[in-house]
């Protein structure tokens, strides 16, 4: 073969590209294999429980795991105006002590009480004065125990609590709820907290977000405009607030509004006020708090945008006769839209979920989404509402993104 070996006609043949392929299934395998660990540790403790308590917002199965029976004649029941079958209550009157006994009264009774104040009292009311001693029917003892046994709209309750999915918690959450009728109806203005909460939380994200960008834009634009040794000095002051807890950053904004704080006394002191001023407790002392907060992450999103831009091309529009003013804001400002884009989301995005700042520094017309989502949980004890709550939230900050993106195209920003 004119001195050319078997081995070397082998190697000639051989497609490069397969073993390139190959080194990168390689190198592809290796990396996933090293994001193993992380991949599992994110779906243990973000995913699932996130994934958790968006199914408890429309899950409801304490009230048919207690009453299955009946959950089950109810299902059948064409509803008001007239009552259930006697057969009904009898087979309540069975579920409620069966359940006392088993231990998932209380359950159902709290799940109860969220569609109508009162109801628990009413279920631990019945069935400690079950059975009847009195001899009379179920469909007759059980509105002599309690009158509300005899009204159809407490069976209509009933028997839209005891499904294992309902929309009822989605509802609520937008101030919805379901008349007798089936139609879905706002809820009365004294019960609309929901939607108002929304709407504040978008308004409080809102302002800190333009002030942030107010502030945050010229200290970026110092930065990345010194000589580096003094820039990186400066940057260190920047930096030093993510080495605080934010409890303890919060609780210093309280010692320092308070009224006998040092801010009201510089003020008193310097003649601008005879009285404290009214600095925290309200609207002002959430701003001021989540501002200091969330300032650095402006700042570092538009320094890191800043300084990678040409300073030639401001100057050659100013050597070309535009005025400074107007080549800063036509020439240089453009190419940070980048950094401002990124600031704005991210601080706008930190801001709907803020929780211990608006709870120490606001008053009761400051209340955020996130406190309430907290306050179903610790206290009501009413998962599916915060599930709900959580969706609304999370379904409104995909929206900003989409916004936000379309706007900016935050998904093609590229930093530095």
């Amino acid at each position: 073969m004119n001195g050319i070996s078997p081995q070397q006609v082998q190697i000639r043949t051989t497609d490069p590209r397969a073993g390139y392929r190959a080194a990168r299934r390689r190198e592809a395998l290796r990396a996933f294999i090293l994001a193993v660990p992380l991949l599992v540790f994110l779906l243990a403790t973000f995913i699932y429980p996130i994934g958790k308590l968006f199914l408890m917002s429309v899950q409801s199965g304490e009230v048919v795991n207690a009453i299955p029976g009946t959950a089950t004649l109810l299902a059948d029941w064409p509803g008001p105006p007239d009552l259930p079958s006697p057969q009904v209550f009898d087979r309540l009157a069975a579920d409620l002590q069966k359940a006392q006994q088993d231990g998932t009264l209380a359950a159902a009774a709290r799940r109860l009480n969220n569609y109508e104040p009162g109801f628990r009292t009413l279920m631990l009311k019945t069935v400690r004065q079950l059975p009847s001693t009195s001899g009379l029917p179920y469909s007759e003892e059980l509105p002599r125990i309690d009158k509300r046994w005899g009204d159809a709209e407490t069976w209509r309750l009933l028997k839209r609590a005891a499904t294992r999915y309902t929309p009822d918690f989605l509802l609520t959450a937008m101030d919805r709820e379901v008349a007798p009728d089936q139609s879905i109806v706002p809820v009365e203005k004294t019960q609309a907290v929901y939607v108002d909460a929304f709407l504040r939380t978008f308004s409080i994200s809102g302002a800190v977000t333009l002030i942030c960008l107010i502030l945050g834009y010229p200290v970026a634009f110092l930065l990345a405009t010194l000589p580096a040794r003094k820039s990186n000095l400066l940057l260190i002051f920047v930096i030093v607030p993510f080495w605080t807890s934010l409890l303890v950053r919060t609780t210093a904004w309280y010692v320092l509004l308070q009224p006998n704080g040092v801010v009201n006394s510089l003020l008193i002191a310097s003649g601008l006020t005879t009285e404290p001023a009214a600095l925290m407790f309200n609207r002002l002392g959430v701003l001021i708090g989540m501002t200091h907060v969330l300032l650095p992450f402006m700042i570092l999103a538009n320094y890191a945008v800043m300084r990678g831009i040409p300073p030639v091309y401001q100057r050659a529009a100013v050597s070309l006769g535009a005025h400074p003013a107007v080549a800063f804001l036509r020439v240089y400002v453009p190419q940070t839209m980048p950094g401002i884009g990124t600031g704005m989301f991210l601080v706008f995005v930190l801001s709907l979920g803020y929780y211990i700042t608006p709870a120490l520094l606001g008053g009761a017309g400051d209340e955020m989404i996130s406190q309430l989502v907290a306050l179903q949980m610790e206290r009501q004890l009413n998962w599916g509402l915060a599930g709900a709550l959580s969706v609304y939230l999370v379904i409104f900050t995909l929206a900003v993104y989409a916004v936000f993106n379309r706007l900016v195209g935050i998904d093609r920003l590229r930093l530095g």
